[in-house]
C-alpha cells in the first residue's frame, strides 16, 4: 500500500522518522475524517474551546464571527459554474456556498451544535443534486481544483450524517471536479509544461489527493503524491522551490513572480502535505524537508528580509502554437500589510509535532493570528483561495516524542467508507484545520512591477532540462491565481 510505503519512505526530514497512520499500517483503507481535520484534531479543538484555551478561543470567535458559518445560510447550487473570460462568470456563488459549507461543518464539531451540521449538509446536498459541469476559459482548472479540494473537505466533515448523500456527492467529485485536475496535470491545457505557474499545478494537485482520499481511491492518491515528488510541471516540489542555499532556506520560484501567489502556492503544497500526512504519507519530510526550507523562505521575505534569488528563464506558449520565454533575476517586492490564513498548519507541523526550528514560519504565523477564513481577506477570489481558521484548527501541543510521532489518523472502519469516521461532535469532545495568452485559451500573462531584494546569478535547470523562470505578474484581475 501507498500509504505504508509513503510513510516510511517519505520519512527523511532531518534526521526525524515518522510511523505510518494505524490505517495505513493495517492496509484497511484510507482514514476518516483524514483529509485536513482527522478525529483527534476535532477532539482537541472541541476540547480546547471548551476550556477557554488561548489561541483556540481567539480561533473560534474568528470562526463565529464570518458570515458564513450561520446556520441561517442557504444554498444557491447552480447546473454550470464557469469561472474565465469569455463566459457569464458565476464562480463565487460556489465559492461562497463551498466556505459556507466548510465553516458550518467545522463549526457543527468545534461546539456540537447540530444546527451547523444541517446547513453543512443542506449545502453539500443541494450542489451535488444540481451541479453537472465546470466551464469557462483556462480558468476552469483553477475552479475545479480550489472549489474542489475545498468542497471534498467540507464533505468529509460531515460525510457519517445519515442526511448526507453520500453516494451522489462522491459522484460529483468523481465526474465533474477531478477529471479537469487530472486533465490539466496530463496536458496543461496543450501548452508547454512551465506556461502556467506553480500554483495551477498545485490546484489540480490538492483536488485529486482529495478526490483520492475521500473517494477511497488509491490510485487518485498514488498519482498525486507521484507528480509532487516527481511531476514534470511546476508544482512538484523540485520545480516550485528549485535552488535550496547553504543557510537552510530554499527559493520558492514564485517568490519571482508576486507576493500574492508565492503566499497561495506555499499555502496549497501545505494543504497537499497535511491531507497526505493524515494519510501516514510525510511529504512535509520529503527530500530533506525541502518544503519547510522553501516555506521558511517565504516567511522570511514577506516579513521583510532578505532572501537570495537566482535567475531563472521559462519558456511559455501552446505546443504547436505561439511561443515565448521570460526570465527573472530577482525576488519581488513585498507588501508587510498582505497575509493569508496558511502559516498555523505549516509552523505547527514543523515546530510542535517535529520539533524542528522554524523562526521564520512562527514569526509568520504569530503576525497572521488568530486567522480567519474565506469572507475576512476580502471579496474577490483570492481571499478563498484557503479554508484558513488555522489558528483554531491546527495549533497543537508539542508532541512528547517528536521524532516517532505518528500521522495522527482516524480509525479506519470496513468496506462502507461512511463506517470510517472518528465520531460526532459529542464523542469527540468527551475524548479530549506581460502579454496575454496568445494561445487562445492559455492563462494570460502580464507585466507587472517589483523591486529588487536580492538576486544570486546563474541559471537553474529544472523539469528534464526547460529552464524555469521568474515572471513579475501583475496579480491576475482579482489577485487570485
Amino acid at each position: 500500500m501507498l500509504k505504508a510505503a509513503g510513510a516510511a519512505a517519505g520519512a527523511v526530514g532531518i534526521g526525524t522518522a515518522v510511523s505510518p497512520s494505524p490505517a495505513a499500517a493495517a492496509g484497511t483503507g484510507f482514514a476518516h475524517p483524514g483529509l485536513l481535520h482527522t478525529s483527534a484534531d476535532l477532539a482537541r479543538m472541541a476540547a480546547k474551546v471548551k476550556a477557554g484555551a488561548s489561541p483556540y478561543t481567539a480561533g473560534v470567535a474568528k470562526l463565529t464571527a464570518n458570515r458564513h458559518s450561520q446556520s441561517g445560510w442557504t444554498a444557491n447550487p447552480q447546473a454550470t459554474v464557469y469561472r474565465g473570460a469569455g463566459s457569464p462568470q458565476n464562480y463565487a456563488i460556489l465559492y461562497n456556498d463551498v466556505h459556507a459549507a466548510y465553516q458550518n461543518g467545522l463549526r457543527y464539531h468545534v461546539t456540537g451544535d447540530t444546527a451547523h451540521a444541517d446547513t453543512a449538509v443542506a449545502i453539500l446536498n443541494a450542489w451535488s443534486a444540481k451541479l453537472t459541469s465546470l466551464q469557462g476559459s483556462a480558468d476552469r482548472f483553477l475552479a475545479a481544483g480550489l472549489y474542489g479540494y475545498q468542497i471534498a473537505n467540507a464533505a468529509e466533515l460531515v460525510r457519517d450524517r445519515d442526511d448526507f448523500e453520500f453516494e451522489r456527492f462522491r459522484k460529483m467529485l468523481l465526474d465533474v471536479f477531478c477529471p479537469i485536475s487530472e486533465s490539466f496535470l496530463a496536458n496543461h491545457n496543450g501548452a508547454v509544461i512551465t506556461n502556467y505557474w506553480t500554483n495551477w499545478d498545485l490546484t489540480a494537485m490538492a483536488c485529486v489527493l482529495a478526490t483520492g482520499i475521500f473517494c477511497d481511491d488509491e490510485a487518485k492518491v498514488e498519482r498525486a503524491v507521484e507528480y509532487f515528488k516527481h511531476g514534470a510541471g511546476l508544482g512538484s516540489v523540485k520545480n516550485a522551490i528549485p535552488v535550496v542555499h547553504d543557510d537552510g532556506l530554499a527559493e520558492w520560484l514564485e517568490a519571482g513572480r508576486d507576493q500574492g501567489h508565492a503566499l497561495l502556492g506555499v499555502g496549497l503544497m501545505g494543504t497537499f502535505c497535511e491531507m497526505a500526512w493524515n494519510q501516514g504519507i510525510d511529504l512535509y519530510g520529503y527530500d530533506d524537508s525541502r518544503f519547510l526550507k522553501g516555506a521558511q523562505y517565504v516567511a522570511k521575505w514577506t516579513l521583510g528580509g532578505d532572501v537570495s534569488y537566482t535567475a531563472n528563464t521559462r519558456k511559455k506558449g501552446a505546443i504547436g502554437g505561439w511561443s515565448g520565454t521570460e526570465t527573472a533575476t530577482d525576488a519581488a517586492g513585498v507588501d508587510p500589510n498582505m497575509t493569508r490564513p496558511i502559516w498555523a498548519m505549516i509552523a505547527n507541523h514543523y515546530t510542535k509535532r517535529r520539533g524542528l526550528d522554524a523562526s521564520y514560519l512562527t514569526r509568520a504565523a504569530a503576525k497572521a493570528a488568530p486567522e480567519g477564513g474565506g469572507g475576512d481577506y476580502g471579496p474577490n477570489s483570492g481571499g478563498y483561495d484557503q479554508l484558513g481558521f488555522g489558528t483554531l484548527a491546527f495549533t497543537r501541543d508539542k508532541a512528547k516524542d517528536p521524532a516517532a510521532a505518528p500521522s495522527p489518523v482516524a480509525s479506519a472502519g470496513g468496506s462502507d467508507p461512511r463506517t470510517q469516521t472518528g465520531g460526532t461532535p459529542s464523542a469527540v469532545a468527551s475524548a479530549s484545520a506581460s502579454s496575454s495568452a496568445k494561445g487562445g485559451d492559455l492563462a494570460a500573462t502580464g507585466p507587472g512591477e517589483g523591486i529588487v531584494l536580492g538576486a544570486a546569478a546563474g541559471i537553474m535547470a529544472v523539469g528534464g532540462g526547460l529552464v524555469l523562470l521568474r515572471r513579475r505578474d501583475r496579480v491576475r484581475r482579482d489577485g487570485a491565481e
